[in-house]
C-alpha cells in the first residue's frame, strides 16, 4: 500500500495549579509533600452542610493569565457543579465553570524554527478546584490523599491548531514561562503544578478524500518529553489503526489514554464522557461573579512584558542569539536582572555570558535566582565593562563574579585585591613575547614555515606568554605582538 498523506491535528488542555496561599473554596493551606490528609477541613472533605467561599486571589490570578493570553474577559461568570463519582472527590462533584467561563477567545504565540512565531488560538480558560490523589503503591489496596483536593486549578483549552509534537512542546514551554513571569504559578511539573492533556487525531488524504481518525486524549502528562513522545506514538498508532480497520471519527467516540513512560506507549483507559454525562448545573452555594471595569483595570495593571516579547526584543535590540535570549527569559528575575544591567551601559553579549555561564550555575547551586546572589546590576555592569576593556580576562571575570556573589563588593577592588588586573603595557608584554620566542625556536620555525603546524605552534607560544605573565597579560596585545614578530 502506498504511503498515505496525513496532517496531525492537536488541541491541548492545560491544568495549572495557582500559587495562592489557601485552597479555592476553603481556608486550608496549600502544601506539597506533607503527610497525607493533614491539610483538610470539612469543606474540602465534602462534609454535609458545609459552604464554600471563593478565593479572590485565585480568580485574579486567572484573569491576569487570561489577559496575558489575549482572552476576552467576561463581566459575568458563575460556578457550576460537574458531577462524577471518584474516591478522590469526596463531594461527588467538582466546582467548575461550564457555559459561562471567565475568559475565552484568545491566543498564544509560540516560537517557530525559523525564528518567527505561530499563533495558537485559545478556546477558553476557566477556573475550578482540583481533586485529591489516589495512591496505589502502599500494598494490595488503594489510599486517598486529599491534601490536593480543592487546590485552585486553572484549565486552559486551545483550539486544535498544532500540527506536530514539536509545536505542542513549544506551546507547553511557552505557557510555563508565561505563568511563571506573571507569578501566578510555580509551574513545577514534577510537583504536579502543571499537567497537559493533548487531544490528537489525523486528517488522512486517500484518493482525494479526507478521513478523520477518532480523537485520542492522553491524560495527565507532566513533562515536555512525555508530551512530545506520546503524540508521536499516537500518530503512528492511529495511522496503523486506520490502515488496518479504516476506522474514522464518525465510527467511534473520543477515547482516553494514559502514557506508559517505561514502555513508551499510550494505553487505552476508557471512552471519553460527553458534557451531558456530568450533569452540569449552577452551584447553589456560590454567587455569580461580576467583574467591573475598575476591578479589571486593577488586574490589568499587573501585566508585565511577556517572555516571548522580551526574547524577541533581546535578539533585535541587543543582538543576542535566539538561544541565549531564550535562556535569559526562562524566568522573569533573570530576564529583568539582565535588562537592568545592560541599561547601565554594559555590553549585552558580555553580560549574557556572565549570567548564563556563571550566574545561573551559582544560582542553581544556591537554590535561588540570579537577582538574589547579592550582586547589583551596577556592579555586574562594571565587571562586564572591565572584561570588555581587557582590564581582566574572561577567567578572571568568572572568579570576580563568584567573589561578588560570596561577599559582595566592587569588582575593581576585588580584581586589585586578588591581583587579577591584566597587564596591557605593550613594552612589558613585548619583553615576555621576546623571551618565549627565544626559548622555543622549534615552535617559532613551525609557526613561520609549516602551514600544517602553524596554528598549533602559535597557540602554544601564546600560552607560554600567558603562563609567564601568570595569566595577567592581555591576550589581544599578546596576539598582536606575536603576529608582528612572526611575520617580520
Amino acid at each position: 500500500m502506498a504511503e498515505l498523506e496525513y496532517k496531525i491535528i492537536v488541541g491541548l488542555e492545560i491544568h495549572v495549579h495557582l500559587a495562592t496561599r489557601t485552597k479555592m473554596f476553603c481556608g486550608c493551606e496549600l502544601a506539597y509533600g506533607d503527610m497525607a490528609n493533614t491539610h483538610v477541613c470539612p469543606v474540602c472533605l465534602g462534609m454535609p452542610g458545609t459552604l464554600p467561599v471563593m478565593n479572590k486571589q485565585a480568580l485574579e490570578f486567572s484573569i491576569l493569565t487570561g489577559l496575558a493570553l489575549n482572552c476576552q474577559i467576561a463581566s459575568f461568570t458563575k460556578w457550576d457543579r460537574k458531577s462524577y463519582y471518584y474516591p478522590d472527590l469526596p463531594k461527588n462533584y467538582q466546582i467548575s465553570q461550564y457555559d459561562l467561563p471567565f475568559s475565552e477567545h484568545g491566543y498564544i504565540e509560540i516560537p517557530t524554527e525559523d525564528g518567527g512565531t505561530k499563533k495558537i488560538r485559545i478556546l477558553r480558560a476557566h477556573l475550578e478546584e482540583d481533586a485529591g490523589k489516589n495512591i496505589h503503591t502502599l500494598g494490595n489496596f488503594s489510599a486517598v490523599d486529599l491534601n490536593r483536593a480543592g487546590t485552585p486549578l486553572l484549565e486552559i483549552v486551545t483550539e486544535p491548531d498544532m500540527n506536530s509534537p514539536d509545536e505542542v512542546g513549544a506551546l507547553a514551554r511557552e505557557l510555563q514561562r508565561i505563568v511563571r513571569f506573571l507569578g501566578v504559578s510555580e509551574a513545577d511539573m514534577q510537583k504536579g503544578h502543571m499537567r497537559f492533556e493533548p487531544n490528537v487525531n489525523l486528517h488522512i488524504t486517500r484518493n482525494g478524500e479526507v478521513f478523520k481518525t477518532p480523537i485520542s486524549e492522553v491524560k495527565n502528562l507532566n513533562s515536555f518529553r512525555a508530551i512530545e513522545r506520546s503524540i508521536a506514538y499516537e500518530v503512528a498508532r492511529q495511522l496503523h489503526e486506520f490502515k488496518e480497520t479504516g476506522k474514522t471519527l464518525q465510527m467511534g467516540n473520543k477515547s482516553t489514554y494514559g502514557w506508559d513512560d517505561d514502555k513508551q506507549m499510550t494505553v487505552l483507559q476508557r471512552e471519553k464522557e460527553e458534557a451531558h454525562d456530568y450533569r452540569y448545573f449552577p452551584d447553589p452555594d456560590l454567587v455569580p461573579v461580576e467583574i467591573d471595569d475598575a476591578w479589571l483595570g486593577e488586574i490589568k495593571a499587573r501585566l508585565c512584558e511577556l517572555p516571548i516579547q522580551m526574547q524577541q526584543r533581546f535578539t533585535k535590540d541587543y543582538g543576542l542569539s535566539d538561544y541565549d535570549a531564550s535562556v535569559l527569559t526562562a524566568d522573569r528575575a533573570t530576564a529583568e536582572f539582565f535588562n537592568a544591567t545592560v541599561k547601565q551601559g554594559a555590553d549585552a553579549k558580555r553580560v549574557c555570558n556572565l549570567l548564563t555561564q556563571t550566574g545561573l550555575k551559582l544560582a542553581n547551586e544556591k537554590g535561588t535566582t540570579v537577582d538574589q546572589l547579592g550582586i547589583t546590576p551596577e556592579n555586574l555592569a562594571k565587571l562586564a565593562q572591565m572584561a570588555n576593556a581587557g582590564d581582566v580576562s574572561a577567567t578572571a571575570a568568572t572568579a570576580i563574579f563568584e567573589e561578588m556573589a560570596a561577599a559582595a563588593g566592587n569588582p575593581m577592588q576585588i580584581a586589585e585585591a586578588k591581583n587579577l588586573i591584566q597587564k596591557s603595557d605593550a613594552g612589558e608584554i613585548e619583553a615576555l613575547v621576546d623571551a618565549v620566542l627565544a626559548e622555543n625556536t622549534e615552535a617559532v620555525q613551525d609557526a613561520k614555515t609549516n602551514p600544517k603546524k602553524a596554528k598549533k605552534a602559535i597557540g602554544f607560544l601564546m600560552g607560554q606568554v600567558i603562563q609567564k605573565s601568570k595569566g595577567r597579560a592581555n591576550p589581544k596585545i599578546v596576539s598582536q605582538l606575536m603576529n608582528q614578530k612572526l611575520t617580520s
